[in-house]
């Protein structure tokens, strides 16, 4: 076990940046001398992966969702409209927003390296910048997103978009049913961080309920 255990941890080594392996480097020295606790770090990471960030973006979601002049400010100038709601700052520059329908399913990805519209999604995910993800979602879009549970008609046309250092995406999902009455907040709770990179669709309030985000 430990050798093969020696092995992944070389391997995933190998894959990654110099700068990745000296804040590696860097993190395990702090651990071991103390100073940092790795389930504390580990925590601090999911929050502003998972939920943090990420509620920033469903935000403006929900926004799009409820308010068609919204929308249009969104489709004219994302960066500027998402600023309105106070979501500015480093890789949150330069916004275009992608709009799922029946007939277009979008999808983003960054196949240089890992750019990520940090002001509204947070940290991106590990898989984002996977050279496995970021080769595949644009040869084989339908069997990556078959992978994260999306199944899609094939009269469903799907767009990847490729994320620079000068353009980031934000997929807009498409509303789910029966959703007429609830409120902009709640519209938040069933946007998840997948369904804005594209890798996901929004809950259904059926959904959300079960996982207790609505009531």
């Amino acid at each position: 076990m430990s050798g093969d255990h020696q092995h992944d941890h070389d391997h995933e080594s190998s894959e990654l940046s110099p700068t990745a392996l000296r804040v590696r480097a860097l993190e395990s020295l702090l651990v071991e001398k103390g100073y940092v606790d790795p389930a504390a770090l580990d925590a601090l990471i999911d929050t502003y992966e998972h939920k943090v960030g990420p509620r920033n973006g469903a935000r403006v979601v929900a926004k799009a969702w409820s308010d068609p002049d919204y929308l249009e400010r969104l489709r004219e100038d994302a960066t500027a409209a998402i600023a309105e709601l106070d979501y500015t700052g480093r890789q949150g520059e330069h916004m275009v927003i992608a709009e799922n329908t029946p007939e277009t399913h979008n999808m983003v990805v960054c196949t240089l390296c890992s750019c990520y519209p940090w002001a509204v999604l947070g940290l991106p995910p590990v898989w984002y910048k996977s050279p496995p993800y970021r080769s595949r979602a644009v040869i084989d879009p339908r069997g990556v997103l078959s992978e994260f549970g999306v199944e899609l008609s094939e009269e469903t046309e799907v767009r990847v978009w490729d994320s620079t250092a000068e353009v980031r995406y934000l997929v807009i999902p498409m509303r789910p049913d029966h959703t007429e009455e609830l409120s902009e907040e709640e519209l938040a709770a069933l946007v998840t961080r997948n369904s804005m990179i594209g890798t996901g669709l929004a809950l259904s309030p059926d959904e959300a309920r079960a996982e207790g985000l609505l009531k």
